[in-house]
């Protein structure tokens, strides 16, 4: 795969994002990682899998520029509801998925770390759902996931103010299990995934689903709902001008049109 690399071992499998500079979430990538979680599915010899980010990120988001090639709102309702499925599938995985984050993970990285069971973190990593400065929301469950780890106010302000926290802010508000210093992660969580593989596969995928049972159908009515929104956002003026300054590095200027 371009995007992705696998590399396994003590029944691990290591699956890193490969898309240099910010290992953005283009479709191509996305497509990639449905392609392996169809691997490391029918592999017994895998029993927990870590995803993280080669360089300097984990994922520093959409591929915004991917963004100017889709010219319909069908089509971003479409491209929202197609990585909120994928989302789902790491949620649902039978095999448990820990995302070591260093760097960033804003955006549709974020929103991809939120879908795995467990999440490590370093201390100074940067976390957040920027979208809203750009004129648009998060479009992978963002709006969903995150309101349930950290409750409603706390995402309500990473959304609305776009800013990043850190690592350690990320453990306190309930969005990361656990930060550690930048050169301790990956041993940390190569420790953490090997005791869990030790685990029955029969018993981890059954904890899955219970953990998964939890989910109300609310949330997958605002799941749903997000799609749509996702979608209407991309025809106004504020998300062209969102868009075009993000392109252009300048700060944007939004007429509620």
């Amino acid at each position: 795969m371009n995007t992705l690399h696998l590399h396994k071992e003590n029944q691990v499998a290591y699956v890193s994002i490969n898309r240099p500079p910010a290992n953005a979430l283009a479709s191509e990538l996305l497509q990639d990682l449905s392609s392996m979680l169809d691997s490391i599915e029918e592999q017994d010899d895998i029993r927990a899998v870590v995803l993280h980010g080669e360089g300097r990120f984990f994922s520093a988001g959409a591929d915004i520029k991917e963004f100017t090639t889709v010219d319909s709102e069908g089509a971003f309702t479409q491209l929202s509801a197609k990585g909120q499925e994928l989302f789902e599938r790491v949620e649902t995985f039978k095999k448990p998925v820990i995302a070591s984050i260093h760097g960033a993970a804003l955006g549709g990285g974020l929103e991809l770390a939120l879908s795995c069971h467990l999440r490590y973190v370093t201390e100074s990593a940067k976390l957040g759902l920027p979208e809203l400065q750009l004129g648009l929301i998060p479009g992978y469950a963002g709006t969903q996931r995150l309101t349930r780890f950290a409750g409603p106010a706390k995402a309500a302000e990473m959304m609305f103010t776009s800013e990043p926290i850190s690592g350690l802010e990320a453990v306190a508000w309930g969005i990361a299990n656990k930060a550690f210093k930048e050169e301790e992660l990956m041993d940390a969580v190569k420790k953490i995934a090997e005791t869990i593989a030790k685990k029955s596969p029969i018993a981890l995928e059954k904890t899955i689903q219970l953990i998964n049972y939890g989910k109300h159908e609310r949330f997958y009515e605002g799941v749903k709902k997000e799609a749509e929104h996702f979608g209407e956002i991309f025809g106004t003026e504020d998300a062209k001008e969102g868009i075009s300054a993000f392109i252009e590095k300048r700060s944007p200027i939004f007429k509620g049109k």
